[in-house]
């Protein structure tokens, strides 16, 4: 019996494993789509393509660079340091450093965007191909990147909802890109139209796509058996409609 459930749990580690993994990917991927279309990238991305554009070091380089940043806030404001998250968050940071620094160029092997409808083309994919990700990302229900960890700490640290802590990070963001920019480029650089359109269609594009497809991702890895088994376990035999609600609490997804 105990071999058996080691083996599930492997199976579920390995599929959730490989949602993430894709789901880092298409991220990547989408942000790379919206920097080719060179109408400004999502507020996430916005400061880590701010400093690419200010030093001329690699995407995928300012990416880490800027995680790195979002944990030292982290620690300041939540006055806690906790080094196995912190190494999780900066092993997630390099991983998606890594894989921008990948799709940016697969991308730019193709002749770049020039008319307004290409650039068009390409910033409405990003905003697909960006959801994809959060989709594969959230659904896995691994560590989240240091930049939506950041906003979990503003959530808790200033008692806000995390909707309104989301936004303030995203405004904090920009802003901090569109300086940096304006000082080092005499420019907007990262921050363009595109970046309002990412900023309001991503969350509902993401949203639409978990509602219809999140519960499908879930059964396909086995988290809801496995969330079943473990409740079965440690509930009382009579506690069915208990059993019931924890596994349609686990259903729910992640905040986008």
């Amino acid at each position: 019996m105990k071999g058996r459930i080691l083996i599930d749990h492997i199976n579920i580690t390995a599929k959730r494993l490989c949602l993430y993994i894709f789901g880092l990917f298409f991220l990547s991927l989408g942000v790379s789509f919206s920097i080719q279309a060179n109408l400004g990238v999502s507020p996430v991305s916005s400061l880590a393509y701010a400093f690419t554009l200010s030093t001329g070091i690699s995407i995928g380089i300012m990416t880490v660079a800027a995680n790195v940043l979002f944990i030292i806030i982290q620690i300041i404001l939540s006055k806690k340091f906790n080094v196995r998250e912190a190494s999780v968050q900066l092993l997630i940071a390099f991983l998606f450093g890594f894989m921008m620094d990948i799709t940016l160029a697969l991308l730019q092997v193709f002749p770049a965007p020039e008319t307004w409808v290409m650039r068009g083309v390409f910033l409405v994919t990003s905003l697909f191909v960006v959801s994809l990700g959060l989709l594969g990302y959230f659904s896995a229900k691994f560590p989240l990147m240091p930049y939506d960890e950041l906003t979990h700490v503003i959530s808790e640290k200033f008692n806000m909802q995390f909707s309104k802590a989301k936004i303030t990070s995203d405004l904090l963001n920009v802003l901090a890109a569109g300086l940096i920019c304006i000082v080092f480029i005499q420019s907007l650089g990262s921050i363009g139209v595109g970046t309002l359109i990412a900023a309001y269609f991503i969350g509902k594009i993401t949203g639409f796509m978990m509602k219809k497809y999140q519960h499908h991702l879930i059964h396909w890895s086995g988290q809801r058996k496995a969330l079943a088994e473990e409740v079965i376990e440690t509930a009382k035999p009579t506690a069915d409609t208990d059993i019931e609600e924890t596994l349609e609490a686990g259903e729910k997804p992640a905040a986008p």
